[in-house]
C-alpha cells in the first residue's frame, strides 16, 4: 500500500500549517528523547535505543516489536519515532478496519519499495489483538523475511492475545502509564512551545491539576482536554486557562481525588470494603467519586472483578460472570455510558451473598506448594498417549468416572504428600449451601476406603 496522494496532501498541509492538526498530532514527539515516561525503555543501551540503532552502529534485533500498554502511553508515537530515525517509511494500520487483503497490499508495497527505492518500511498495527490467529499468521512471512519493520500495539495481554509464533518472533515491550510527572511535563511543552500553543495562555495550577486528574494517564486525554480549554479561554479574551473554564469545557466538576496519592487508594479501598460489607449506597458513593475524579474505567472493573471472586465465590456463581461482562462492555462503550454498566454491576456485587472461601482455598494450596509440599503426579494419572507410556507404568490403573455409578471413581488424584488435606471449606451463604452439602459426600466416595482426613 503505497502512500496515496491525499496522505501526501495531508502531510504537505501539516507541514504549511502546523496549526490546522489536532494538538495531539502537533505535539507528537519526533525524537526519543522527546518521548515522555516510559523510561525503562528509552535508557541508553535499552531496547528501543537499540532498535533504532544507537550506540550499536546501526539498527540491531528482531525486526517486530509487540508494544503492550493502556491506551495514550505512546504506542503510535514510539512506533512513528521509530520511522523516523531509522528512516524508514511509516504505514499504520488499525486491525480494526483492516483484513488479510490490507496487510498483503502493505506487504507487497513494502517488497517493492526495499527493491526498488532501497526504502525499508515500519508497518504499525494498532489494536493487534482484534486480528483472528489467521489474520496474524499472515504477518509471519513478513516479519520472518524481514520485508518490514513490524510494530504491533495491543492493550490485552500478547500472551493470550497474540499468536505463539509471532510472539516468539517478536520483541515484547510493555509500556506503563503515563505519571502525572510525565503529563505534567507534556501540558507545559505544549503550552510554550511554537507547534503547540506558543504562549498564546497560562494555565492556573488548580486547573492543571484538574487537566491531570481527569487524564487517566492518558496523553492523548490530556492535550485533547487543554487544546479545548485553550481555545475557549482565547475565545473570551483570557490570558489564563482557570480551573472553572477547564471544567466547562470538559463538563465535570473538580473532585478532590489524587490517583497517585492517598485519595486514589483509600476510595477504591472504601469501594471495595462496601462492596464486601453489602453497603450498596456507599458503594454507589464511591462508585461515583472515582468516575467524576477521571479514574480509568478499567481500573475499577478490574477491582469489581476481583471482588467478585475473592469476597463473593461460589455463594453467587453469577457474581464473577456479570464483573467480567461488564469488564467487556466498559472496554467497548467507554464513559459516560460506562457508569451506567459499573454501577449495574456494583450494586449486583454490593447486594449478592457473601463468601471467602475460594479465596482461601488458593491460599492454602499455594501455602503447601511453597512448603514443598508437592511430589509427583500418581502414576495412573499421568499421560498415556505416546509410545513407551504403559512400559513405565503411566495412565495404568486410571478409572474413568464416567464408567462408574456416579461418574465418581474411588481413587487418588492429588500427589501423596497432600493426599487427604482439604482447601476449599464452603460456607452456608446463598448458593455455596449447595456445594457444602456436596462436598463432603463426593470427598467420601474419591476416598472409598474411609482413611482419616487432616485439614491445613
Amino acid at each position: 500500500m503505497e502512500p496515496d496522494l491525499f496522505t501526501a496532501a495531508a502531510e504537505e498541509r501539516q507541514l504549511k500549517d502546523p496549526s490546522s492538526s489536532p494538538l495531539a498530532v502537533r505535539m507528537r514527539p519526533r525524537t526519543l528523547d522527546e518521548v515522555v515516561g516510559q523510561q525503562h525503555l528509552l535508557k541508553p543501551g535499552a531496547p528501543l535505543r537499540r532498535l533504532v540503532g544507537e550506540g550499536s552502529g546501526g539498527p540491531a534485533g528482531p525486526s517486530s516489536v509487540i508494544l503492550w500498554g493502556p491506551p495514550g502511553t505512546g504506542k503510535t508515537t514510539l512506533a512513528y519515532v521509530v520511522s523516523l530515525a531509522t528512516q524508514k517509511r511509516f504505514v499504520e494500520l488499525s486491525a480494526i478496519t483492516a483484513g488479510v487483503k490490507e496487510v498483503r497490499a502493505v506487504i507487497d508495497g513494502a517488497r517493492r519499495a526495499s527493491g526498488g527505492f532501497g526504502k525499508e518500511t515500519v508497518l504499525f498495527l494498532d489494536e493487534i489483538h482484534r486480528f483472528s490467529k489467521a489474520q496474524q499468521d499472515s504477518l509471519l512471512p513478513a516479519v520472518e523475511n524481514r520485508w518490514v519493520t513490524l510494530i504491533a500495539a495491543t492493550t490485552e495481554n500478547p500472551y493470550f492475545s497474540v499468536i505463539s509464533p509471532l510472539l516468539s518472533r517478536s520483541l515484547l515491550l510493555t509500556l506503563e502509564p503515563l505519571t502525572d510527572d510525565d503529563l505534567r511535563a507534556l501540558v507545559r511543552r505544549a503550552l510554550t512551545e511554537e507547534r503547540g500553543l506558543g504562549g498564546a495562555v497560562t494555565l492556573a495550577n488548580d486547573a492543571e491539576a484538574h487537566l491531570l486528574r481527569i487524564a487517566g494517564g492518558d496523553a492523548r486525554r490530556v492535550l485533547t482536554a487543554l487544546e479545548a480549554a485553550a481555545g475557549a479561554a482565547i475565545a473570551k479574551g483570557e490570558e489564563e486557562i482557570t480551573l472553572e473554564t477547564v471544567e466547562e469545557t470538559v463538563d465535570r466538576a473538580a473532585v478532590k481525588y489524587d490517583r497517585d496519592g492517598d485519595q486514589h487508594y483509600d476510595v477504591a479501598s472504601a469501594l471495595i470494603k462496601s462492596i464486601r460489607g453489602s453497603d450498596v449506597d456507599a458503594a454507589l458513593h464511591y462508585l461515583a467519586r472515582m468516575i467524576e475524579a477521571g479514574e480509568d474505567p478499567r481500573f475499577i472493573a478490574r477491582r469489581l472483578m476481583i471482588s467478585a471472586s475473592e469476597d463473593i465465590g461460589l455463594a453467587d456463581p453469577t457474581a464473577l460472570p456479570t464483573a467480567v461482562a461488564a469488564a467487556q462492555a466498559v472496554a467497548m462503550i467507554g464513559f459516560p455510558e460506562a457508569a451506567l454498566t459499573l454501577s449495574h454491576a456494583t450494586i449486583a456485587l454490593a447486594l449478592a451473598p457473601k463468601s471467602n472461601a475460594a479465596t482461601n482455598a488458593i491460599f492454602a494450596a499455594q501455602a503447601d506448594v511453597r512448603k514443598g509440599l508437592a511430589g509427583p503426579v500418581p502414576a495412573h494419572l499421568r499421560d498415556g498417549h505416546y509410545q513407551g507410556a504403559a512400559k513405565l507404568g503411566h495412565a495404568q490403573g486410571y478409572v474413568y468416572p464416567h464408567d462408574v455409578p456416579g461418574a465418581i471413581a474411588a481413587q487418588q488424584y492429588a500427589p501423596d504428600a497432600v493426599q487427604g488435606r482439604h482447601y476449599y471449606e464452603p460456607t452456608r451463604y446463598g448458593a455455596e449451601a449447595r456445594y457444602a452439602d456436596v462436598v463432603e459426600k463426593v470427598r467420601g466416595r474419591l476416598r472409598g476406603d474411609g482413611q482419616a482426613e487432616t485439614r491445613p
